[in-house]
């Protein structure tokens, strides 16, 4: 990535840090002690289309750890690749279909080492709001808890694309809730992508 495309890139990333600072994020006290929840790596949920409050959310809340976000090993990836380092996020390059063997085998790398993770479980194509299976190998095969980030937005612009990706105007209020799951329930059973997708409805409500 170099010459006049990186140079377009670099500012697009710099409008979006920009833009998201003015963000008025709304927590209490009991959703900061969640946010923050920093004793061991974990794994950070966030519905696709709230992705736009990624890069203040870990500036803020994720202060302890590095964050890695996994992106495509595609030609094309190489552009989310560098806009990701660009805001503050690590990448890891490797298959995002349905989280497959080798995307999974590159994020618990990274949380062995110390790291949080980001995943996106209804990401990249959707549905919306269905969580993939495979997002609960990592967090199983470590034992390691998932930290669901939730937004609800005063004032927000939707795309129409499949995810209705949210877009905050500038100085809006966002109101941030958040869950921490464990791997194993406190019946003894395992999470799956059922428990996943209820837990992250509830903490985002969608106003249309």
């Amino acid at each position: 990535m170099r010459g006049w495309r990186r140079a377009a890139l670099w500012c697009v990333a710099a409008l979006l840090r920009v833009w998201v600072r003015t963000l008025r994020l709304e927590a209490d006290a009991e959703t900061v002690r969640r946010l923050t929840k920093s004793d061991v790596p974990a794994a950070v949920v966030i519905w696709h289309n709230r992705l736009f409050l990624s890069p203040e959310f870990f500036r803020r809340f994720r202060t302890q750890r590095r964050v890695y976000g996994l992106v495509s090993a595609s030609k094309d990836g190489a552009w989310l690749a560098a806009f990701y380092r660009m805001i503050g996020i690590h990448p890891v390059r490797g298959s995002s279909s349905n989280l497959g063997r080798e995307a999974a085998r590159l994020l618990i790398d990274r949380m062995r080492e110390g790291h949080d993770i980001g995943i996106t479980p209804d990401g990249p194509r959707g549905p919306m709001y269905v969580v993939e299976p495979g997002v609960l190998v990592v967090t199983r095969r470590l034992n390691a808890p998932m930290v669901l980030l939730g937004a609800e937005f005063t004032r927000a612009k939707r795309l129409r694309s499949w995810d209705r990706l949210y877009i905050p105007w500038p100085f809006s209020r966002v109101k941030l809730r958040c869950t921490v799951l464990e791997p194993v329930r406190a019946d003894g059973e395992k999470m799956d992508a059922e428990d996943v997708r209820a837990a992250l409805c509830a903490i985002n409500p969608d106003r249309d």
